[in-house]
């Protein structure tokens, strides 16, 4: 018996609030399906994206809250450190581990949604960085979802949409002024049944990790370790073997090589401002020894601490240049 797809579930990272205000101003009143949004967000900061996407075309958007039934026409917005997932109908949020630092994280409500739903879902990619998604996207298309992805080339940041598109074919790649249009359609169109394999054993354990049920990930039993650590926790990270470059740590976080890669960028910059920073106070700290032993007249002393000034002015210099060398994003933390 033919069907429509009426689960949309939408992902979203840097670039993704103006992106995602275009394709939600283009959906219309009556719109069959329930809208599941995710933007990556700071876990202690509030959000007003629901407020933001409430304003920004006719359908109401709303905080997701756990429990809440999936509404049709209605989009429900992942709230701060919380995982966006679907249970027979309805919503849930759990605190389960970070997935690329990040909670929630689109990788995590794909998957979910996929499990749900299957293929009544149309999996939705926009603007970010790095890969986050394409894994989920790959489980909603394996669960015979649709998958519509941003045209990079449109996109602020196009990280996500590029790599999505290596690993999904599709033929749903639109720019952000007609992408909403396109998923009025969509979702619109009756769908043929087809033969859908059942899940695979790794895509239903990485759902019920991103789930609150469990005290210890059971992949600590079955895969081997990297030796990597993971950054979240300094753990050991694991090799799932799911898909290529892909880590759990014992407790559950999840990383991917090139998110792996650049938070291990991140916390070198951070050591090396924090050594600049310990040479310059070290520097001060010697000059005021210096003047100190000046005034008591000890020659000797004076000559150890001057040498020791110095040093630490050279060496502090030279990190400098290096770090401002790295552009704007070696910038310290305020």
């Amino acid at each position: 018996m033919a069907f429509q797809r009426d689960v949309v579930v939408i992902g979203a990272s840097a670039g993704g609030v103006e992106t995602l205000r275009e394709v939600v101003g283009q959906l219309p009143d009556g719109f069959p399906a329930a809208v599941l949004v995710v933007l990556h967000l700071a876990p202690a900061a509030p959000t007003a994206l629901p407020q933001i996407l409430d304003r920004a075309g006719r359908l109401r958007a709303l905080p997701a809250t756990d429990g809440a039934p999936l509404t049709p026409g209605v989009i429900h917005v992942a709230p701060p450190d919380r995982h966006l997932l679907l249970d027979d109908g309805k919503l849930a949020l759990t605190r389960g581990p970070t997935e690329n630092g990040h909670r929630p994280a689109v990788n995590a409500t794909f998957r979910s949604a996929a499990l749900a739903a299957g293929p009544r879902v149309i999996g939705v990619v926009l603007s970010g960085t790095l890969h986050d998604g394409t894994g989920g996207l790959c489980a909603v298309v394996e669960r015979g979802g649709l998958a519509v992805v941003q045209d990079p080339a449109d996109a602020l940041y196009p990280g996500m949409p590029e790599s999505a598109l290596t690993r999904v074919a599709t033929k749903h790649v639109y720019p952000a002024a007609v992408l909403g249009k396109a998923l009025d359609q969509l979702v619109r169109q009756r769908v043929e049944p087809a033969a859908v394999a059942p899940p695979s054993p790794a895509l239903v354990l990485e759902d019920r990790i991103a789930r609150d049920g469990i005290e210890r990930s059971p992949l600590a039993e079955h895969a081997p370790a990297s030796g990597y650590a993971c950054p979240d926790c300094h753990g050991t990270l694991l090799e799932t073997g799911d898909e290529p470059g892909h880590y759990r740590c014992r407790v559950g976080h999840a990383w991917t090589a090139e998110a792996l890669l650049a938070a291990r960028g991140t916390e070198f910059e951070r050591a090396l401002w924090t050594a600049l920073r310990s040479l310059e106070e070290k520097g001060e700290i010697a000059e005021r020894m210096k003047r100190d032993a000046e005034a008591r007249g000890h020659v000797r002393i004076v000559r150890r601490y001057t040498d020791t000034a110095r040093e630490c002015r050279t060496a502090a210099e030279t990190l400098r240049r290096f770090l401002l060398s790295l552009g704007p994003e070696a910038e310290p933390e305020s």
